[in-house]
């Protein structure tokens, strides 16, 4: 049960500033975080020169690795422990900060990065958006951390309307997607780095990555993702004998574990759901890919294990199950996965009854290699017949009208007036619009209040004064767009995993991978009559060629449909009580109708999944602590 004042928060860092106000806010975070009954003293506290704190890690499974050069410092915090050695051979010859940085991009991008250098200490995620960065004003200097709620417990902050009824929405665009859902609280765009100077006194940012030019061939470009994939794997298995990993049958899960095994995992235990649908090809793939790699393990004369186990489809939980037990730790943030938060701790708690030290996810293999249709637009000014002769593809694929893809593809709209346009007031009943814009149109949901959706409203209409997008043109914008959203959604299945205390690990999101598939050519990524063309080709001497063959992928729509029938006794509780109701945010009458009819048409054109994200993650973030800031003048 969340007690009032104390930090419902386990996993965070936090960075420091050199003044006598940032040691008292050291020493608050210590008391208010919960207590560990297996680690008494779970803190890792670095050092300013003065003495003072500097970085105050409390980490579950994350590792922290530091090393220093007089007073200059390099830490990284992150999955995998990279030795010392290496980074000491990366700070050593920095002249400065962005050299350093530079140097970085020899290692895996898997961590945070806290770096000083002189006065300045830089901290920063990484590009893929997976390891994000919160600032805050506190009194005596800037404080940064990777845990938005942190932030928010050290200054008190009360909860923001306009960010929370956004999350209503089932996607939100960037840049509103990096608005906090506590006031005076920000996030750093992953692409940029927080630069303290003056012991934390001011503050700036400065861009530390940018996205490779798409000149490489796919005979060029299928070396360096499969080498980075590999890397990325080794990185996070590095240290490790015991681990397991999630084979759904589908090419990404499939990759990562043939990956692992070249990796030299000796003790691997696949797990693989079955499915309801009596249709679904999954269990057929996994089990070929279970026999290929016994049979890869076998032609090696090695001792490596791999043991495969198959999860019934009855013990598996359907969609919206256990919804009152979807709180726990604090996330960043209501992620839409919330209704299929059972099944996923079911299977990472399976997972983690085997001894795995480690766990394996394909996750990002959609987000990098399926290719998305406004990423053709890109090819108009040099290759107009390329970009048609794909577009046209994809077109007849996914039934869009002629003259609408045409329109789209042609003109496209500058971003900011996309994007006060993308909001509408209700899901048009053509589902057949082309996706060749900056991102997916979003509609209000029929259940949200005029309070909800004029906040909502106000916030499209300010961001899209000043917004301004990722990359140029629609196609790179969504290329990495889409690679954003995906790791910020992973983060919760990460987050599940350590409250089990097991690592889960999505390789694909490193950015060198994200790196390597970027600096393909378009029309070598985009390949309508190919399933993930770039990924079949970096793995072509990996994964056996049968299993890199299929070209199918199976969904969860059935344990959707049902968990909504089965589960309706619960979905209407939900809306008892609503914190959303409370706030003036959401009709919870009418959600407790819709529950009670779960064929609705309503339900078919509005899914409901961000509202009961929304709800359950509220009710976890509620009375989490007090609203006291360490120091009266920090809201200020």
């Amino acid at each position: 049960m969340k007690m009032p004042g104390h930090l419902h928060l386990r996993d965070f860092f936090v960075v420091l500033p050199d003044t006598a106000e940032g040691e008292a806010a050291a020493g608050h975070l210590r008391s208010a975080a919960p207590d560990s009954p297996d680690a008494p003293d779970a803190f890792e506290t670095l050092f300013h020169p003065s003495g003072r704190p500097w970085i105050l890690a409390r980490l579950l499974v994350r590792n922290l690795v530091q090393v220093t050069r007089g007073d200059d410092a390099l830490v990284l915090i992150g999955p995998n422990k990279i030795p010392a050695a290496t980074l000491d051979a990366v700070l050593g010859p920095a002249c400065d900060t962005p050299d350093l940085h530079r140097r970085l991009t020899a290692l895996p991008g898997l961590s945070h990065v806290v770096s000083r250098m002189g006065d300045e200490t830089c901290v920063r995620g990484t590009a893929s958006g997976h390891r994000r960065v919160y600032h805050t004003e506190h009194t005596g200097g800037r404080v940064a951390s990777d845990r938005p709620a942190a932030l928010a417990h050290l200054i008190g902050a009360d909860l923001d309307d306009g960010a929370l009824a956004l999350r209503l929405l089932d996607f939100v665009p960037h840049p509103l997607r990096e608005r906090p859902l506590w006031q005076g609280v920000r996030e750093i765009d992953p692409a940029y780095a927080l630069l303290l100077r003056d012991g934390g006194r001011t503050h700036s940012v400065r861009r530390w990555w940018l996205p490779p030019e798409p000149r490489l061939t796919a005979a060029q470009g299928a070396p360096l993702v499969a080498a980075a994939l590999a890397a990325s794997v080794a990185a996070h298995l590095h240290g490790r004998t015991r681990v397991s990993g999630e084979l759904s049958g589908g090419m990404d899960s499939t990759t990562v574990t043939f990956l692992a095994q070249q990796a030299g995992a000796q003790d691997v235990t696949l797990l693989t759901v079955a499915a309801r649908d009596d249709r679904s090809e999954d269990q057929l793939w996994a089990e070929r890919g279970v026999l290929a790699a016994r049979e890869a393990a076998e032609a090696e004369g090695g001792s490596r294990k791999i043991e495969h186990r198959i999860v019934p489809a009855e013990d598996a939980p359907l969609f919206y199950a256990d919804l009152a037990g979807t709180g726990g730790e604090l996330l960043d943030e209501p992620f839409p996965v919330a209704p299929a938060r059972a099944r996923a701790a079911m299977l990472l708690g399976r997972a983690a009854d085997t001894g795995s030290e480690y766990h394996l996810t394909g996750y990002g293999g959609d987000e990098l290699f399926n290719g998305l249709a406004s990423a053709c637009q890109d090819l108009l000014p040099a290759k107009p017949l390329k970009a048609w002769n794909r577009m046209s593809a994809l077109r007849h694929q996914s039934g869009w009208p002629l003259l609408p893809t045409l329109r789209g593809m042609l003109f496209p709209p500058a971003f900011g007036k996309w994007l006060a346009t993308s909001l509408v007031a209700a899901a048009t009943a053509d589902a057949r619009t082309p996706q060749v814009s900056w991102g997916m149109r979003q509609a209000m949901r029929p259940w949200l209040t005029e309070r909800a959706k004029e906040l909502i409203r106000e916030e499209f209409r300010r961001a899209a004064q000043s917004a301004r997008p990722i990359a140029p043109r629609p196609g790179r914008h969504m290329d990495i767009d889409t690679v954003r959203l995906g790791a910020r959604y992973f983060q919760s299945m990460e987050d599940l995993g350590a409250g089990l205390g097991l690592p889960v690990a999505a390789p694909l999101f490193d950015d060198r991978v994200i790196e390597a598939v970027l600096a393909v050519r378009v029309e070598d990524r985009v390949v309508p009559w190919r399933y993930k063309p770039l990924l079949v080709e970096a793995m072509r001497d990996v994964v056996p060629a049968h299993l890199l063959a299929r070209t199918t992928k199976d969904d969860m729509s059935a344990d959707d449909v049902q968990g909504l029938r089965e589960h309706a006794p619960e979905i209407r509780d939900l809306w008892t009580g609503s914190l959303l109701a409370e706030r003036g945010l959401i009709d919870a009458g009418q959600l407790r109708r819709l529950a009670d009819d779960p064929f609705s048409p309503v339900l078919q054109q509005y899914p409901i999944d961000a509202t009961v994200s929304c709800e359950a993650w509220l009710r976890t973030a509620q009375d989490a602590w007090s609203n006291t800031p360490v120091n009266s003048e920090a809201n200020q």
